[in-house]
């Protein structure tokens, strides 16, 4: 890859984008001399007291290397091995972990809901749960939520209610994704508690890394009699960092004035003039409502291969062959204005 091309901010994922300057500043000041490791130093304490400040509420905190491990472990602390988890189709658990879900909860079996614009219709849960109760079938356990969804779209509050709701109702334990939960906080202009515990969440996997942090997602545990021995299996899992306050620091450095809801505002907001740049463009279909960092559209083939060729990365994978725009903590008003240009003109040559 060339120097340009590394430099050039992209479209592909939010993951592409560098460490914002609160996460690193705090990075830096964390690095001045030595502190105690394995999570015992005064910056993993107060990462934890700010995230506890930020949902209002007794938690239980602790910090993992990315996604994959929060979610997969967060939600083996909710299962035993001959119980299933349900989460939707398109969920990152089912589509994007390579069956970490499954290998750390021992074979929980993840069973898939369908919905529109991402989301699990509440009706779906208890088809799935009654669909079967003979001792055959792996007993639902859990419910995956993913907040903001893999399209970009929200959960409100009423909705999340109507959900955990039915999830309580079938027995079954409730676990948030929220790789991009910042986004979707300043999207329903909430605050994280109404979109966590007082919705019924008993877990969430708080994420960092796509809001400007290096590395490091949070699992965020408000029924604490479900953290019970988690450090255990973090430490098991290969998830204990000996140097833990280069994962927590971060988190300092985000939390403490509110850079991390700055950021995430930021991101939706270049989503949205992105959204309005092509949304009008013959040729081009949006798929998904622009309530988040993302934007879903459709393009011919050609103009995929030709804007590829411009130098510009996306993905088309993620859903049903579409592609998704991914803004970021630092993608500029330039950024979305080049990138729609661009496309203007091989929608409409001349």
């Amino acid at each position: 890859m060339s120097a340009a091309s590394q430099i050039k901010r992209q479209f592909a994922s939010d993951n592409y984008a560098g460490i914002c300057p609160e996460a690193f500043a705090a990075m830096v000041e964390a690095n001045r001399g030595h502190a105690v490791s394995y999570g015992d130093d005064p910056w993993t304490e107060k990462a934890a007291d700010l995230i506890r400040e930020v949902f209002e509420t007794r938690c239980e905190v602790f910090f993992v290397f990315n996604g994959t491990a929060a979610n997969s472990l967060s939600l083996a602390s909710l299962c035993q091995s001959y119980h299933s988890i349900l989460c939707h189709e398109h969920a990152h658990v089912e589509t994007a972990e390579c069956g970490a879900p499954e290998f750390f909860a021992n074979g929980t079996k993840v069973l898939l809901l369908p919905g529109a614009n991402g989301k699990i219709d509440p009706a779906d849960i208890d088809r799935m749960v009654n669909k079967r109760t003979d001792i055959h079938y792996p007993k639902p356990r859990a419910l995956s939520l993913t907040q903001a969804t893999e399209v970009g779209t929200v959960y409100s509050v009423d909705e999340l209610k109507t959900l955990t709701d039915a999830a309580r109702q079938s027995g079954l334990r409730v676990q948030m994704d929220g790789a991009r939960f910042a986004n979707a906080v300043v999207a329903l202009k909430v605050s994280p508690k109404e979109i966590t515990w007082q919705a019924g969440v008993d877990v969430l996997c708080f994420g960092g890394t796509k809001n400007g942090t290096a590395v490091g997602e949070a699992v965020v545990f408000f029924n604490l009699e479900l953290a019970r021995e988690f450090d255990h299996r973090c430490k098991q899992a290969g998830q204990l960092a000996s140097k833990m306050r280069f994962l927590a620091a971060p988190w300092v450095g985000m939390l403490q004035d509110d850079a991390w809801l700055r950021h995430a505002r930021h991101a939706n907001e270049m989503a949205r003039r992105l959204d309005a740049s092509i949304r009008a463009l013959p040729g081009a279909k949006i798929q998904f409502p622009c309530q988040t960092n993302s934007v879903f559209v459709r393009l011919p083939e050609p103009v995929i291969t030709a804007m590829h060729q411009r130098g510009w990365r996306f993905y088309t994978h993620v859903s049903q062959d579409d592609c998704r725009l991914m803004c970021s903590w630092d993608t500029t008003e330039a950024d979305v204005d080049e990138f729609a240009a661009d496309l203007k003109s091989l929608l409409h040559p001349g």
